[in-house]
Order: C-alpha cells, then structure tokens, then sequence
C-alpha cells in the first residue's frame, strides 16, 4: 500500500512569486506522487493571492470550524486549487483576520506583523483539524516554512492520540532565516492548547524568534531536511547534536532522495 505524505507549505509557486521555497513547495509533492507516494498539499491563503486567477473555491464541508486563539474565535476558511502544471490538488488555510488583504510575513512597508506567531498557530491547527475531516492518515508529515514550525509541536503533544496522527513521522525542512523580529512574548500563551502545554516551552527563549521556533520544530521531529544553501548554522547544529536522521544531500532526483529519506525514518 501506498505510504502517505502531507506536504504543509508555506509557499507554492504560481500561487506566490517565485522563491527557492515555492519552486520546493510546487515540485517536491509532484516529484514524491511520482515516486509512487500519495500526497495532500496545504499551503496558507495569503491576501495576496489572486483567487480568480488561481481558480480557488471554497470547500464548504470542510469550512465553518472556529479555532479558539487566545480565547478568540477564528472561523476557519479551506479553499482548494490545482497547480495548474501538474494538477496537483492544494487546499489553502484561510481567515479573515490572519489572511485578508495581507502579506506573507511583513506588510507592503517591510514591517512585520506582530501577530506571525498566532498566524502560524492558526495556520497549524487548521491543517490538522481539516487532515482530521478529511479522514486521511499521513505516514509522513513534511514541514517547510516558518509558518509550518508549529506543527511538529502540535502532532507530537495535542494530536498524538488523534487516529490521523497517531503514527505519523514528521520531517522538517531547514531554509534561510526570512524573520528579523519575533512573535512577542504572547507566543507561548497561544500555543496552548490539549496536551500542548505553553510550560513544555520553558526551555526556549521568552521571547520566540525564528531560531527558537526551529529548535521546537526539531526537538519534535523525527528528521531534518537541509533544503537551502545558506541555512540557520544554530539550527543546523541544533540537529545534528539530536542525532535525528539528516537528508543534507539531494541527488537530482529530487522524488528519489526525498522518497528514501522517508521509507527511512517510516521502517
């Protein structure tokens, strides 16, 4: 039977510019699907997405759940699309408040929002939540993106004991850092949630930034990915000294390496 994948993005080329992120995030799925794996895709709904030229539409059964933040409801919005060169199917996160007429990580003046860290929270938990309504159990969970850097945490702690995750392995992909500043001192707050107690953060600095959310991304994933050139030097260190299987060479099939990575840390 068929090993399952759930690709978690934070950027998907054509829907986003190009970046080294987004081409990873278009051609990675594409390149694991043809190694025989199934896949699902999830990527956020940022504002600016062009949803007529994307031809996104709302999933209606999969749309309407709130998430409470900070004990502030969020409805949750899922839309779906297809990449249009290789019809892979992408269902989008979005919201209102998080995603509506704005940017990925820093507004159309440079300034970042203050509100990355719930954002990437949000982002989280509806990608479980809707992997939950979907009825579908991922053998790997592949993260890339600091908007991903929660999930780790979540699948590891409040998730553990869901049929959808139970026995799931989770592999993180290390890029550039792409955040100056940090997520305030309210992260830890609103990362709590079931058995994600914001005490099990205690190790980490008051104040998370990019570095910190990469440490808990490793300490609860079972391998790392070093998918960029110019990678956090700490991060990587970071993993190394867990002594979590590494895929730090990627030959030019890029489906093979990945696939072998997978049915690795899977036996």
């Amino acid at each position: 039977m068929a090993k399952k994948v759930l690709f978690i993005n934070q950027e998907i080329a054509p829907f986003v510019p190009e970046s080294p992120m987004a081409v990873m995030g278009r051609d990675l799925p594409q390149a694991v699907q043809e190694q025989g794996f199934e896949i699902r895709t999830f990527m956020p709904k940022w504002g600016t997405i062009n949803e007529r030229r994307g031809q996104l539409h709302e999933v209606i059964r999969l749309s309407g759940m709130n998430l409470i933040i900070d004990d502030t409801d969020h409805p949750l919005i899922i839309k779906v699309a297809s990449i249009p060169t290789s019809r892979i199917q992408v269902y989008f996160i979005d919201n209102d408040d998080y995603f509506m007429k704005r940017q990925m990580a820093a507004d159309e003046s440079g300034e970042e929002y203050p509100d990355n860290g719930e954002r990437a929270i949000f982002f989280a938990r509806g990608v479980l939540e809707t992997v939950k309504k979907l009825g579908w159990k991922p053998d790997i969970i592949q993260c890339q993106g600091w908007m991903a850097g929660v999930i780790p945490f979540y699948v590891k702690t409040a998730y553990h004991d869901e049929p959808s995750f139970a026995e799931a392995k989770v592999v993180t992909s290390l890029f550039n850092n792409t955040l100056k500043g940090d997520f305030g001192t309210n992260f830890k707050k609103c990362v709590n949630f079931r058995e994600a107690k914001a005490e099990l953060l205690d190790k980490y600095n008051e104040k998370f930034d990019f570095t910190e959310l990469g440490k808990m991304a490793i300490d609860y994933s079972d391998g790392v990915v070093v998918a960029a050139d110019n990678v956090n030097d700490e991060l990587l260190t970071y993993a190394r000294d867990k002594q979590i299987p590494i895929l730090s060479e990627v030959a030019e099939s890029l489906g093979q390496s990945y696939g072998d990575f997978y049915n690795k840390i899977t036996e």
